[in-house]
């Protein structure tokens, strides 16, 4: 890797979660249930993805959007206190954090009420402010809850990484039939694309991981990497086909499973990683995280989570 000042730079959705667990149904009326825990995390495809990241040991940039409330003052210091830097930030005056309310059922489901927030109206910063393209690699996370950022600026976002010599990597929520529109013209910029097989299932309009893949190989996509939940991940290029189990872990919570996917195949990008151990390391923290509540649970370190790679056993 080149000697830049970040190992990653994180751009797009940064959410705060407030999770409770296990609760299989909301009281009727004015009724009232107990709960085993509760929590307040930072979320999002860019948010989880960073502070996996920074957990993993990286030198991570934080770029988003959060609002002037309370639940910004959270955000702000929770990211900071997993050694993110936060210099990419803005705060949007008269505008919410986006912020979500889970549900976590015994099973791990999720069922989600969202608030959608600052994220609506994040641009990236100026150039003069700072250089959001110092980084081996370059990760946009949340297109399609991004209004003012998805679209012709989520494609020069990505060109001007590539230009800047970044890998880059990407990632998205909330796909619908139409959220292809926006995706299409992003892919010639992608090196990694990881999104989970149901939104590129949804987003493709086909089935099979195979066929799946290769529509978003012959749109420009360099790599992609599907998450598929229980089954692991399936990872297609022009060259060579990949899937991986996933490990066998009690399932807590499902939440932040795909973004700490993300780290940790960023992570394994700025290590030197082959694409197998790779897809391994990054199979693994996306199962550590399913082992507690909220996105940052499970990871503690680099070496721990290579650690669990090499001793805990497959599904």
């Amino acid at each position: 890797m080149s000697s830049k000042k970040y190992d990653a730079t994180i751009v797009g959705l940064v959410v705060l979660d407030v999770l409770g667990r296990p609760i299989e149904k909301i009281p009727e009326g004015g009724n009232l249930e107990y709960i085993e825990e509760l929590r307040l995390t930072v979320a999002g495809t860019a948010g989880g993805t960073v502070i996996d990241c920074a957990k993993l040991g990286l030198s991570t940039l934080g770029v988003g959007a959060v609002g002037d409330d309370e639940k910004a003052d959270f955000v702000i210091s929770t990211l900071e206190k997993f050694g993110v830097d936060t210099s990419g930030f803005e705060r949007l005056k008269g505008i919410p954090t986006s912020s979500t309310i889970l549900n976590i059922r015994p099973n791990g489901e999720r069922p989600a009420l969202h608030l959608r927030g600052a994220c609506d109206h994040f641009l990236p910063p100026p150039k003069d402010k700072i250089n959001i393209f110092d980084c081996n690699v370059f990760h946009l996370g949340g297109t399609g809850l991004l209004k003012k950022l998805d679209g012709p600026v989520s494609v020069q976002l990505l060109k001007d990484a590539k230009e800047n010599g970044c890998i880059t990597t990407w990632d998205l929520i909330g796909a619908t039939e139409q959220t292809i529109n926006i995706v299409k013209p992003l892919l010639p910029h992608i090196d990694y694309f990881m999104p989970s097989i149901e939104e590129a299932c949804i987003m493709s309009g086909l089935n099979d991981p195979i066929d799946v893949g290769k529509f978003y190989l012959d749109n420009g996509a360099k790599n992609c990497v599907f998450t598929m939940g229980g089954e692991g991940s399936f990872f297609i290029n022009k060259s060579e086909q990949i899937k991986t189990p996933a490990f066998d872990v009690k399932v807590v919570d499902t939440t932040g499973c795909g973004d700490a996917f993300d780290a940790g195949m960023i992570a394994a990008i700025v290590k030197g990683f082959d694409i197998e151990k790779a897809l391994n390391f990054a199979t693994i923290t996306s199962g550590l995280v399913a082992t507690g509540l909220g996105s940052d649970a499970g990871i503690i370190s680099f070496d721990d989570s290579l650690k669990k790679m090499n001793t805990l056993k497959r599904k």
